[in-house]
């Protein structure tokens, strides 16, 4: 492999975004092309790294690259991948080549939105692949403006109340992370030596600033930086009570944009809290994983709940991200509080909590972007999403019914289906430290049964409505657009070490880092 490859990875799809900026307005299709392209040349070059040059029982970084960039802040120009950032890549290259495909050939202002969609591309790559600090807080903002546009143009009658509330509380997000990026850099350089952003030689100092006491308001300084990060990642995941930017982001959204919100930039936060919240303060993760474990279960509850009482469609599939989220969450937990001398050490890193926990971010993108392309389908066909406005379709569009049972049984967590083995991963590594937030989340999981059943009885089953007997299957392009993911869905389900086997040794890294007493 060549050695700027990496760099070359990230440059892609904003030279495709330039490119598209030149093309004249009113030539749609090749707007269409390029993005397309230059998406299918990135999914492919993941493809090869897979099968030519990845390591995967390498647990460290591979094809690293790291030049000066801000030399006077030690800054610099630094990107890695590892078996996580790559099964990551994988998912959002996937998903963003999906969302061109799901989005209509005719588009108003089709040059801005398809040079936008590649801008986020950009942004997504960037964040998965920088190692350092400030570079990645970069890229993570770089992100955000294409979402907020993606939104506010595209969206529907409300899209500018939305792309407003998802700008603030993602700024918010942003403006604690910032505190904690400065805050981590001074303290890299209060032993004497050289400041850094450097990720990875952060985590090694952090295991040291633990004897760091007596911090602003008699807080440790490892508790300030915890919850500076903890805090900013949440507010992405979302984490109950920072979710109510998502519904309505969703709903005013536009399919190929809920596809991506959903099934990509939800991860991010989770990413984030892998890579930088919970080795960062590793001590403070230890103290504090009753409470993430608490608002996991909260997630599950409650999004589940409040999904219960939807009848929008689009509504409903949002709040189940936000309850299929909360898995992460007390996966994460699990890792903290598994209990030594138990099977936990003796199962390994493929089926432990923190793999279930980060099995759940790719089983979750696929699932949740299969189930925001069926709302696309039922809109295109009534223009509506009210749950009692449909029934019958499955008599009258098989091909739907067949992918719609696909995606609602993933998403209920049906086995051997992708949605089943995170969640029983996690709810098994769980129980030994948590026996009430594992109830607690199974009664979420009953209700989560509950509203995915009646939304698939109230669209597909019964007398077909006379108002729906015109709708016609699904058409070749949707086809194309949701069989990936159907086929993800049923091999994840099946063969689950495929992405397992890419991302254990790199778990296996980050337990690595921390203190014994946190590793499972």
């Amino acid at each position: 492999m060549g050695d700027h490859l990496l760099s070359i990875f990230v440059a892609l799809p904003f030279a495709a975004a330039a490119l598209v900026t030149l093309i004249p307005r009113a030539n749609q299709a090749a707007h269409r092309f390029v993005a397309g392209t230059a998406i299918a040349a990135a999914f492919a070059f993941l493809i090869a790294v897979v099968f030519g040059g990845f390591d995967p029982s390498h647990g460290g970084l591979q094809f690293i690259e790291s030049v000066p960039w801000i030399p006077d802040f030690q800054v610099r120009w630094a990107l890695g991948m590892d078996g996580l950032a790559l099964v990551l890549l994988l998912l959002s290259a996937l998903i963003h080549f999906l969302a061109v495909l799901a989005t209509q050939k005719k588009i108003d202002g089709s040059r801005g939105y398809y040079a936008l969609l590649l801008l986020l591309f950009g942004g997504v790559n960037g964040v998965f692949l920088a190692t350092d600090l400030f570079l990645f807080y970069v890229f993570w903002e770089l992100m955000l403006i294409p979402m907020y546009f993606l939104i506010g143009i595209w969206g529907g009658e409300q899209r500018k109340r939305a792309a407003g509330k998802f700008i603030l509380y993602t700024l918010f997000g942003s403006v604690l992370m910032l505190v904690g990026v400065v805050a981590v850099y001074l303290r890299s350089g209060a032993d004497g030596v050289l400041p850094t952003f450097d990720i990875f030689a952060l985590q090694a100092q952090a295991l040291t600033w633990a004897a760091d006491t007596g911090g602003l308001f008699g807080i440790d300084f490892t508790t300030w930086i915890f919850g500076l990060f903890f805090l900013a990642f949440a507010v992405k995941i979302p984490v109950v009570p920072f979710h109510t930017w998502l519904p309505d982001a969703h709903v005013q959204a536009s399919t190929p944009v809920s596809v991506i919100l959903a099934g990509v930039l939800l991860k991010l936060g989770a990413y984030g809290m892998l890579r930088i919240a919970f080795p960062f303060a590793p001590d403070a993760f230890s103290e504090l994983a009753w409470m993430v474990a608490t608002l996991g279960v909260i997630n599950v509850v409650y999004g589940a709940w409040v999904a219960l009482a939807q009848t929008d469609f689009k509504r409903l599939v949002a709040y189940s991200s936000v309850s299929h989220m909360g898995f992460f969450l007390l996966g994460m937990a699990g890792v903290a509080m598994a209990v030594e001398g138990t099977a936990h050490f003796e199962a390994g890193p493929r089926f432990n909590s923190i793999a279930g926990a980060s099995f759940q971010l790719i089983t979750h993108g696929v699932s949740a972007a299969l189930m925001f392309l069926l709302v696309g389908v039922v809109y295109d066909r009534a223009h509506s999403r009210d749950l009692n406005h449909f029934g019958g379709l499955g008599r009258i569009m098989p091909k739907f019914f067949f992918i719609a049972t696909v995606g609602f049984f993933s998403s209920l967590g049906l086995p051997l289906l992708a949605g089943f083995v995170p969640e029983a991963l996690v709810l098994f590594w769980a129980w030994p430290s948590w026996p009430m937030h594992v109830a607690a989340t199974a009664f979420g999981l009953i209700l989560t049964a509950v509203y995915l059943l009646q939304a698939y009885r109230s669209i597909l089953l019964g007398p077909t409505r006379g108002s729906c007997e015109s709708y016609r299957d699904l058409a070749g392009g949707e086809l194309v657009t949701m069989l990936p993911l159907v086929i993800a869905s049923g091999v994840l389900g099946v063969a689950p070490f495929l992405a397992l086997d890419l991302i254990a040794a790199t778990l296996e890294t980050i337990l690595s880092a921390l203190p014994p007493e946190v590793m499972p």
